[in-house]
């Protein structure tokens, strides 16, 4: 699971940026939701002045990270069944810190920039109800934030998006780089090392048909994960085995998730098996999540049907 978050000043494109998220099917956690609903509990009108001092109050009593901290168990909830969260109004380093620490390289930063004037111009268009009237209340605003560390978690974030034209514009750069991020597909794998194997050859027999797994091994157990299934597709076209490897896929499925468990010492040779959880030398267990694809399509993209032996209704890619 990847955690998207946003980071920019105010008016900058962050809730717009979330809306294009939200449009591709990724969940939305927004930062500011929180403080507004605060303020709201405390019998206050929700007003840029408000808002902005009950934010402060939480930060000062329960630390810098105190936002971040009452979304993650928002986030790892909307994570269950999505392959990425978006978080909306990052505001500063402690958040970053407390949700790097949390969610380690799976969490992106993503800085968006605009110049105040172009910013104080879409406050007045959107006539939010807690949204600056006065380019001078923009400034204090940015001040405010800033008073955060916003700009230091500006820095480092991991890309930035520049929103200086057309809003078309930008919601294609925001659409074209989340879907650079976010993987359509999410694909586990793991098997028992048993002591007479030798841990070397099982990572063969996995990078035979994963070769971009990313492998760790601990008390005896192979644990995995992958991103692509071309390798795996290649296979099973050259075995001529996709009528199979499609009757498997639609057996073991389990709404967006395909469990599928591989021949080990047949995978040492580069080639597809399936076997029993039984196996004498226990199976290769690949789980293979859906999360921005239907299955129709991951179906007719990894295993077609055939006719006379040639493959109908082929798709060529997930990503088109």
């Amino acid at each position: 699971m990847k955690i998207i978050a946003f980071v920019g000043l105010p008016l900058s494109g962050k809730s717009t940026a979330a809306e294009i998220a939200r449009e591709m099917g990724i969940p939305v956690v927004v930062m500011g939701d929180v403080v507004r609903e605060e303020t709201k509990k405390r019998g206050l009108e929700l007003t840029d002045e408000n808002v902005g001092k009950v934010a402060s109050e939480l930060r000062k009593k329960e630390g810098m990270d105190a936002i971040a901290k009452r979304i993650i168990p928002k986030i790892r909830e909307l994570g269950k069944n999505h392959g990425a969260v978006v978080v909306d109004g990052i505001r500063g380093i402690a958040e970053v810190e407390r949700l790097k620490k949390e969610f380690g390289e799976d969490f992106i930063l993503i800085a968006i920039e605009c110049p105040l004037e172009i910013r104080f111009q879409r406050a007045l268009k959107r006539k939010r109800e807690d949204d600056v009237k006065t380019i001078e209340d923009l400034k204090k605003r940015d001040e405010r934030e800033l008073s955060w560390s916003m700009e230091e978690a500006i820095k480092i974030a991991d890309f930035t998006i520049e929103n200086t034209s057309t809003l078309e514009e930008f919601k294609e750069k925001v659409r074209t780089l989340l879907d650079r991020i976010i993987e359509k597909v999410e694909i586990e794998i793991e098997t028992d090392i048993h002591p007479t194997e030798d841990p070397e050859k099982v990572v063969g027999a996995v990078k035979n048909i994963f070769p971009d797994a990313e492998i760790e091994i601990v008390n005896g157990k192979l644990k995995a994960k992958a991103k692509s299934l071309e390798k795996f597709r290649d296979l099973i076209r050259r075995q001529r085995i996709l009528d199979t490897v499609r009757s498997e896929i639609i057996k073991n499925r389990r709404g967006r998730e395909v469990t599928l468990l591989l021949n080990k010492q047949v995978a040492t040779v580069s080639k597809i098996s399936f076997t029993d959880y039984d196996a004498t030398l226990s199976p290769i267990i690949v789980r293979i999540r859906l999360y921005r694809v239907d299955f129709e399509k991951f179906l007719n993209y990894v295993a077609p049907k055939t006719k006379a032996g040639k493959p109908v209704g082929e798709v060529e890619s997930l990503w088109s």
